[in-house]
């Protein structure tokens, strides 16, 4: 199993049972994830109608959180100009800062990241 940090869409694509959730399922316990994905996450889940003890329980995966701090913060808002043009948010940056940081690959299910040029490995979990 390799070290992976997960964006707030590869989680929901496992958790949701969706294509690529395999492989997201492949990379626990242990992956990382940011706290701004991981709140990204838990605001879909809630939007969805699920209880916030179901989605403690669903959340209960060994996922490896690494809170969003200075570093981070500085990491993710200097990508914005390399990432403008593929409309990446704020979460999407604070996956990419955080894989950066820890040299690991990003998943994601966001095909637009493919575009992005960064010292970052990317791997889009959908297939084509």
């Amino acid at each position: 199993m390799s070290k992976v940090v997960l964006d707030a869409s590869a989680l929901l694509a496992l958790l949701q049972d969706e294509p690529g959730g395999d492989r997201v399922l492949e990379s626990l316990p242990g992956a990382f994830i940011s706290s701004v994905n991981l709140s990204e996450v838990v605001a879909k889940l809630a939007e969805l109608g699920m209880p916030e003890p179901d989605i403690r329980l669903a959340l209960s995966l060994g996922l490896e959180v690494v809170p969003f701090d200075e570093a981070l913060a500085f990491s993710a808002g200097t990508l914005r100009t390399v990432t403008r043009s593929e409309g990446l948010s704020l979460g999407d940056r604070a996956c990419l800062a955080l894989a950066l940081s820890r040299s690991l690959p990003a998943l994601t299910t966001d095909r637009a990241w493919r575009d992005i040029h960064i010292d970052v490995e990317v791997e889009v979990i959908r297939p084509d």
